[in-house]
């Protein structure tokens, strides 16, 4: 069996779900799925998707109809409602955007932005205590760290939740008001021209901050993920939500 392919048991848990979101169980639902992972485990066009799949064009369209109605979202939602929300890391990381991925029709924001290295994307993720994905937001690649980090903070911290953790760059006095607001605790390093200083910081804690680092090196073990070829940003989030959702099936 192909590593792109998903296990019995896999796909039993992930029918389940999608059934729960109102997917119809089409008898070719599976290869359709797996051709979607297929798609970013590789990186290539969907027109290169193997005829062994099905046509590419029927299985684009499924990919696009999901995104339309929002049912990736709703997907996201489903499979990390049980996360363990104790501890939260949060950080960003840059990937390249392709040349094809440039020139969408729509009039929207794509979430691409130009800089020295050429068009690029962040990906801003949350993972929680035992370092799953929880929460993706996907901007152009010069929007700074702290400027969506509020955003995510609010979604997934919980009444449970001890800390939030990461690095400098989001080391701002909103982002820490956000954070005791929920009564978490800041594991944040002061910068080093700041007046503060970190004697209490919990550097134990901050030492775990690995888990969002493992948890982009597993995202980017799809090129499709590693290098953006989608021109519109809520197909790119689709992929990174697909993603997230191989490495969450065996844990539900």
């Amino acid at each position: 069996m192909a590593r792109t392919m998903l296990k019995d048991k896999q796909w039993h848990k992930l029918r389940t779900i999608l059934r729960q979101i109102n997917v119809y169980d089409k008898p070719n639902l599976r290869l359709t799925i797996e051709a979607m992972l297929y798609r970013i485990r590789v990186g290539c066009p969907w027109r290169d998707i193997p005829d062994y799949f099905g046509k590419w064009y029927v299985i684009y369209q499924q990919y696009r109809y999901w995104r339309i109605t929002g049912k990736w979202q709703k997907l996201m939602s489903l499979i990390t409602q049980d996360y363990d929300g104790e501890w939260l890391f949060i950080d960003g990381s840059v990937v390249k955007a392709h040349q094809h991925s440039c020139g969408a029709a729509s009039h929207q924001d794509e979430a691409i932005g130009k800089s020295v290295a050429g068009n690029s994307s962040k990906i801003h993720l949350v993972v929680d205590a035992c370092g799953n994905p929880v929460r993706v937001e996907v901007t152009g690649g010069q929007v700074h760290d702290s400027q969506i980090a509020n955003t995510l903070i609010k979604q997934t911290i919980k009444e449970s939740t001890e800390a939030v953790a990461a690095d400098k760059g989001y080391d701002s006095q909103d982002i820490r008001v956000c954070i005791m607001e929920n009564n978490a605790k800041v594991v944040i390093p002061i910068k080093s021209n700041s007046k503060s200083n970190n004697d209490d910081m919990d550097w134990y804690l901050y030492g775990c901050r690995h888990l969002v680092e493992n948890a982009f090196a597993r995202l980017k073990h799809f090129r499709g993920i590693a290098t953006r070829y989608d021109k519109l940003k809520s197909s790119y989030e689709a992929a990174i939500i697909l993603a997230c959702t191989y490495i969450w099936l065996p844990l539900i």
